[in-house]
């Protein structure tokens, strides 16, 4: 049965904002207390969405959380009607009251990992919504993304949903954004490919020291544990500490797979000879193609700066790949260059294209921060909620949608105003209809 690489790209909430929440992100700390357009965050995002659709990708989408998560800052102690939670949390905790309206559930890399049915013992595509332990305004998101998921993937045939790991540094997890998978075609048993960024209970091994490593290698092993994945098909790998206190704070800021192709910075592992020699032995049926990018043609400064390795790698025909790639890339004159020489190699990538997605870049999330790819065969494909999977007809409305209900700017200070909430929810309670996702959200149950 035929299988497709289904990108589910989030949508840029009403909340976003540039608060600078995230430690180890150059850009997120680099653009904090700036103003932020929500709209035309959401809007750029649609359009990166349609583009891919329309170039013959099957695409969907998966939508914002509600925020600012009142809820949470009940359980902190603030009391009384939701105005009055908003307004004594913005006063007495502001950089508390911060992270409980960040809308980083956009960047829906981190939203889960997923295991397609071809990999798996029991031939279902599992999922397990990450727990993103690390960083406070991530880890409060994981129980409206299980809800979404399971009200995308609802059908207990084909689907496996598991609960997120357990909070706390020692199994942090930041799902897909450390997780790639090599196959031949998608509907063929795969390689999948962890990659951690320390050890939990061994603190002899290397780690970075400047800025957290978020994945564990512990992590890794139980996600591979719970999907039911062939341990000699499944390959885990240590991100390079040094590159974590550069500003790599995910391995899809430092390198990229597809199919039979890892496009990868020189410095982006540790013992980079060895995870190649494990890769290929795992992937025993036909030779990868490693597209290594010398650090002396691209620094890793480069690649952070740019996001190059942020793009999306896909499959555009047989053997014909693409980059997907951020406006920052032609910025940067050794990114750009490398570009135009990469597809004239041999290798598998043979165009790129380039999109703005600012408003997201901005807060340290390229094109492959903003996709979740879950890879589902024509069964699995029917068995979805239809309602999320990308179309004209989709667009249209969900552009309307964001033009009726997103703020144009949002400052530090308008995330104060007890109004933000209430046009949340109502755009959010209208995108639940749109989408047939019945009650997700809190205000909902």
């Amino acid at each position: 049965m035929k299988a497709y690489e289904v990108n589910f790209d989030g949508l840029v909430g009403p909340t976003h904002n540039y608060a600078g929440l995230s430690v180890g992100n150059v850009a997120s700390l680099k653009n904090a207390d700036q103003a932020s357009s929500p709209k035309q965050g959401a809007l750029q995002g649609l359009a990166k969405m349609k583009a891919l659709s329309d170039m013959g990708l099957k695409q969907a989408v998966l939508p914002p959380l509600e925020r600012p998560d009142v809820y949470v800052l009940r359980q902190l102690g603030f009391t009384g009607s939701d105005e009055d939670v908003i307004k004594k949390a913005s006063q007495e905790a502001p950089a508390v009251y911060a992270a409980t309206c960040s809308a980083s559930s956009m960047w829906t890399a981190n939203a889960c990992t997923v295991s397609p049915s071809a990999d798996t013992r029991d031939n279902k595509v599992h999922f397990t919504a990450a727990n993103l332990s690390n960083k406070f305004h991530r880890s409060i998101e994981s129980p409206t993304t299980s809800r979404v998921l399971k009200a995308i993937f609802n059908n207990e045939q084909f689907f496996a949903h598991h609960q997120p790991l357990p909070l706390g540094d020692h199994f942090g997890d930041e799902g897909a954004a450390n997780h790639t998978r090599f196959c031949g075609d998608y509907n063929q048993s795969g390689v999948e490919f962890f990659v951690y960024g320390k050890y939990a209970f061994d603190n002899s091994k290397p780690a970075p020291t400047k800025f957290p490593a978020r994945q564990t290698m512990e992590a890794s092993q139980a996600i591979a544990r719970l999907h039911q994945l062939d341990p000699a098909r499944t390959v885990f790998a240590q991100q390079h500490p040094d590159v974590i206190d550069a500003g790599v704070f995910h391995n899809d800021v430092i390198s990229v797979g597809n199919q039979d192709c890892l496009f990868y910075h020189e410095n982006a592992f540790l013992n980079t000879e060895q995870v190649l020699d494990d890769l290929q032995a795992a992937f025993s049926e036909q030779p990868l193609h490693f597209v290594k990018v010398p650090v002396n043609e691209v620094s890793v400064s480069d690649a952070v700066n740019s996001y190059l390795f942020n793009s999306q790698l896909v499959t555009l025909s047989p053997g014909h790949m693409a980059i997907i790639a951020p406006s920052e890339c032609h910025e940067n004159e050794n990114v750009r260059r490398y570009l135009e020489q990469v597809i004239e190699l041999d290798n598998p990538i043979k165009e790129v294209k380039i999109y703005d997605v600012k408003q997201s870049m901005r807060n340290g999330g390229g094109p492959a921060c903003l996709r979740q790819r879950v890879v589902l065969n024509d069964d699995e494909i029917k068995a979805a909620n239809q309602s999320v999977f990308i179309n004209d007809e989709l667009f249209s409305t969900l552009n309307a949608w964001v033009e009726k209900h997103y703020r144009d700017q949002l400052s530090e200070k308008d995330l104060a105003d007890p109004q933000l909430l209430v046009e949340s929810r109502a755009a959010l309670d209208e995108l639940t209809q749109i989408l047939n996702l019945g009650s997700v959200y809190p205000f909902q149950l």
